[in-house]
C-alpha cells in the first residue's frame, strides 16, 4: 500500500527522462505507437503481472518487473484501468483468473481492500485470506510455533481446490515465503506466483535472512529490539514482533493518505516470530517447476531496491547445477 503503481520495464527505468526527451522527435504514429504500449503495460500491472514473459527480462524460473514510482511521479492509476475491463480476448485465453493474495507480516487480508476492488472490475476472481494470527483470525499469535501453523488458511484453501483447478499466488513483502512454503506443497495447484517485494528466499533460507542486511543478525536483533513481544512471559524467548504509529507509517505507508495509515493502526497485529525465523526447504521438483514473478518496488522501506536486486539472482541458485 505504501507503493504507486506506475510499471514500466527496466530498460525504460534505465533509460530515464533523458531517454523519453530524444523519443520525444519521433513521428505521431510512433507516440500513438508508445501510448498504446503504456496504456498495455497499466492493464498488465493491473493484472498482477500474468503474462509479464512478452516485456519482462527472463530469468531461470523466475522473471521481474519493477513497480512503483519515484517521490515526484504520478501515482494515479489512469482512468482506463480504474474504469473498464481487461479485454475479454486477454481474460478468455488466462489459464486462471483466480488470484489468492497473501499479506505480509503484520497484515490481514484487509490489506489488499484497494487492490481487490481493481482485479474484479477487470474480471479477475481475487481472495483475500487471513494468515493464522492475523487480521480477523482469533488464533492467539503467540501459539504459533512454525511457519506450517502460519500458513494453515492458505494450505487449507489450496486443498479445497478441484483437482483441475489452479490459482495464481501473490505475496507481499513476508508473504512470500508463505507462498514459496505452498508452492513446495502443492505446485500442481499453483499456476504462477507473484511476489511483490516479496521474501523469495532460497532453499535453506530464513525469510528473515533477507531483512537482516537492514535490520541486523538474527541473534542481534533478538537480543536488542525494542519492538519485541514476550507473549510467553519474560522468562521465554520473544514471540512476536509489534511496532507503533510511528513505525507503521514510516516502513509500511511512507507513501500512504492518512485514511489507510489510521486504518493499519488499528488493524495491524503483532509479527509471530518463529514462522519469519524458521528455513525454508525447497526442491526444483516442486517449487522449482512453478514459474515464478518478482514486482520490485522502488520507494519500499522495508526492503530496499538493493536487496531486492539481489533476492532475484540468488533466488535462481535453486536451479543452478554448480
Amino acid at each position: 500500500m505504501g507503493n504507486g503503481l506506475a510499471c514500466l520495464p527496466k530498460k525504460d527505468l534505465r533509460g530515464g527522462i533523458g531517454s523519453r526527451s530524444r523519443r520525444g522527435s519521433n513521428s505521431r504514429s510512433q507516440r500513438k505507437t508508445a501510448a498504446s504500449e503504456d496504456e498495455l503495460l497499466h492493464h498488465q500491472a493491473l493484472a498482477m503481472a500474468i503474462h509479464q514473459h512478452q516485456l519482462s527480462r527472463r530469468f531461470d524460473g523466475s522473471m521481474s518487473r519493477r513497480i512503483g514510482s519515484t517521490s515526484s511521479r504520478r501515482r494515479d492509476l489512469p482512468d482506463s484501468v480504474t474504469n473498464g475491463k481487461l479485454p475479454p480476448a486477454f481474460l478468455e485465453n488466462l489459464e486462471t483468473r483466480k488470484i489468492i493474495l497473501v499479506h505480509g507480516e503484520g497484515f490481514g487480508a484487509w490489506c489488499w481492500y484497494k487492490t481487490m476492488s481493481l482485479l474484479e472490475e477487470s474480471g479477475l476472481l481475487p481472495v483475500a485470506l487471513d494468515l493464522t494470527g492475523s487480521g480477523i483470525d482469533q488464533t492467539d499469535i503467540n501459539s504459533t510455533t512454525s511457519l506450517e501453523d502460519y500458513a494453515r488458511p492458505l494450505i487449507t484453501c489450496l486443498q479445497s481446490l478441484p483437482d483441475d483447478e489452479k490459482v495464481i499466488l501473490v505475496g507481499h513483502s513476508c508473504g512470500g515465503a508463505i507462498v514459496s512454503y505452498a508452492l513446495e506443497s502443492y505446485p500442481r495447484k499453483v499456476s504462477k506466483a507473484v511476489y511483490v517485494c516479496a521474501t523469495m528466499v532460497l532453499n535453506g533460507q530464513k525469510p528473515f535472512d533477507v531483512f537482516s542486511e537492514e535490520l541486523a543478525s538474527a541473534d542481534l536483533f533478538l537480543q536488542e529490539s525494542q519492538f519485541l513481544v514476550y507473549g510467553n512471559g519474560r522468562d521465554k524467548p520473544p514471540t512476536s514482533i509489534m511496532f507503533d504509529k510511528q513505525q507503521i507509517r514510516a516502513l509500511y505507508f511512507n507513501q500512504s493518505p492518512p485514511k489507510d495509515v489510521a486504518l493499519a493502526t488499528v488493524s495491524m497485529r503483532p509479527i509471530p516470530l518463529a514462522p519469519i525465523m524458521e528455513k525454508l526447504s525447497l526442491t526444483t521438483e516442486n517449487y522449482g517447476t512453478v514459474r515464478r514473478y518478482f514486482i520490485q518496488t522502488l520507494d519500499d522501506h522495508i526492503l530496499s531496491l538493493d536487496v531486492q536486486e539481489r533476492l532475484i539472482p540468488l533466488e535462481n541458485a535453486l536451479n543452478d547445477p554448480s
